[in-house]
């Protein structure tokens, strides 16, 4: 398999995943954030809520028809550059993601238009309803995509059938409750909501700078700023349970992001800065903190941690435990159920070392034929690019910690200091909006790439799960792809500005939270068919 075409088509996805997670954070954040504010209006009636809902609630809508357009896309992409992945895996892969379309992406999609347009025609509690489905269906979706994503990373409740050459479900529960995909789970959904929050945040300081719609910018700072510090807290704590789980499923990728070349005896220390150099093998000017590895990693002070040396010692004798399962397996297909029990046995006991033999198909045609040179290549090939993980990692976790220091400090000035922030906080707020999505996208890449060089890990390599393509094909979809995606993030840009520098419209008085009050600033005009008719 040509080399450069696996790698075209890992940048092909990657940039889809990218620029369809742009999308996607603020979508489950949002819609969590809309519910609560009209749940205030339900239970308060006052105006200001349903104007509130109603203004981040069209915002929402635009991101999410934009996220819709991008991910639809990359699940075609399964069978266009990733087919004998699909082959191999589908029969696992497909179900979470079958149960996601007809479960999640059906139940948002249905209700984010009766959200829009119900408005007169449903009564509060029923628009309400529909609000709060419209933000389940949103997490739903991410619950099942990430179900999918997190057996990829732990391949669990599944078995390889050497007759059909297909992995195959052996219980669906431990696909559901992967301790991995749980973990992502929370994680991501956490993160999320800090994107929207710090997005809510960020608008409405503006809001405050430019002294227009003071009311619903105090009141969603005030929502933004609890919500998000909740998030943000959260997002901590389950990430550290990310963590935890990667040092049981993974273990080469927590040895990577630690540029760990060497065992950790207990209690390991966690490198907070420092150099990666993976061709001396040794990291440079690194800081430790002392025992807080172990704690992340082992939950103990009594466990050590395996490094990257150890580690691909440990592959290189998985490798030739996997050449006798492979052996074993080339007699059954031949032998078919001629073939004599003691092989079947010999596959049975080496069958899970399988996938590293297939690491030497890069190498060699017939993993069989393949030289202790190649297998020792092939064993250093399970060390993914250290210096990347180790930085996109810290610089994530920074941004995290800033994000609680940041909603700490709104959520204090909100509820004790009567909404009295000074400029430069907000200034603060607004230049860090994009701040989440890039620790979002960080995350996505530390977790992929991470896991690198298997497509699912342990058991199948990325460079045999790519389709028969040229490199022109794969080329000039990436092109056009990026092109397409481009425009549509411009396209979304440009109408985000667009509807925030028109604020809300006002189809109530919201002065003094009364709706026979007179109306505190002029009324904006009516906005496009994205806001309900009156």
């Amino acid at each position: 398999m040509d080399l450069d075409v696996v790698e075209l088509s890992r940048l092909q996805f990657a940039m889809t995943a990218m620029y369809h997670f742009l999308f996607v954070p603020l979508t489950l954040g949002l819609s969590i954030l809309v519910a609560i504010m009209e749940t205030v209006y339900v239970m308060t009636s006052r105006p200001i809520w349903r104007q509130m809902t109603k203004f981040w609630g069209t915002l929402f809508g635009i991101n999410f028809v934009l996220g819709v357009a991008t991910g639809i896309t990359m699940e075609f992409q399964f069978g266009m550059n990733w087919s004998y992945y699909s082959h191999y895996v589908g029969d696992i892969f497909g179900a979470p993601l079958a149960v996601e379309g007809l479960m999640a992406f059906f139940l948002e999609a249905t209700f984010v238009g009766l959200f829009f347009f119900g408005w007169d025609k449903l009564s509060r509690r029923g628009h309400l309803t529909v609000t709060w489905l419209v933000a389940l269906g949103s997490n739903f979706s991410a619950l099942w995509i990430l179900i999918a994503n997190g057996w990829m990373q732990n391949p669990v409740g599944s078995v390889f059938n050497p007759m059909s050459m297909r992995m195959e479900m052996t219980s669906f529960y431990d696909v559901v409750f992967n301790e991995v995909a749980q973990a992502k789970f929370v994680h991501t959904v956490s993160a999320g909501y800090v994107t929207a929050a710090v997005f809510v945040l960020g608008v409405s300081a503006w809001y405050l700078l430019k002294n227009r719609h003071v009311e619903l910018a105090r009141r969603s700072i005030a929502v933004a700023a609890s919500f998000g510090l909740a998030s943000a807290l959260s997002v901590v704590v389950l990430g550290d349970e990310s963590g935890y789980s990667v040092t049981h499923s993974q273990k080469m990728k927590l040895a990577a992001i630690e540029a760990m070349w060497e065992t950790e005896p207990a209690p390991a220390a966690f490198t907070a800065f420092g150099f990666p150099d993976q061709e001396a093998r040794e990291t440079h000017y690194a800081i430790h903190i002392p025992y807080a590895m172990g704690l992340i990693g082992t939950r103990s002070l009594t466990h050590e941690i395996p490094g990257i040396k150890e580690l691909v010692e440990d592959a290189e004798t998985r490798i030739r435990s996997g050449l006798i399962a492979y052996e074993a397996l080339m007699q059954i297909r031949s032998e078919r159920e001629a073939a004599p029990e003691a092989v079947k046995a010999r596959f049975e006991d080496h069958g899970a070392d399988l996938g590293f033999a297939l690491l030497l198909k890069r190498y060699v045609d017939d993993p069989l034929q393949a030289t202790d040179e190649e297998i020792s290549l092939a064993a250093n090939d399970t060390v993914p690019t250290v210096w990347p993980l180790f930085w996109a990692f810290r610089i994530m976790v920074a941004l995290g910690f800033g994000f609680i220091a940041v909603m700490a400090y709104f959520f204090y000035v909100a509820s004790f200091r009567n909404m009295t922030f000074p400029r430069p906080a907000l200034m603060l707020a607004v230049i860090m909006i994009p701040a989440p999505w890039i620790a979002a996208e960080l995350g996505w890449f530390v977790a992929e790439f991470g896991r690198q060089p298997w497509t699912v890990d342990g058991v199948l390599p990325t460079a045999l799960s790519v389709s028969h393509l040229s490199i022109t094909q794969v080329a000039l979809t990436l092109a056009g792809f990026v092109a397409l995606y481009s425009t549509l993030f411009l396209i979304e840009m440009g109408l985000m500005i667009k509807y925030i520098r028109k604020g809300p419209y006002l189809d109530m008085p919201i002065s003094g939270n009364r709706p026979d009050a007179p109306t505190s600033e002029p009324t904006p005009g009516r906005t496009s068919g994205l806001q309900p008719a009156e």
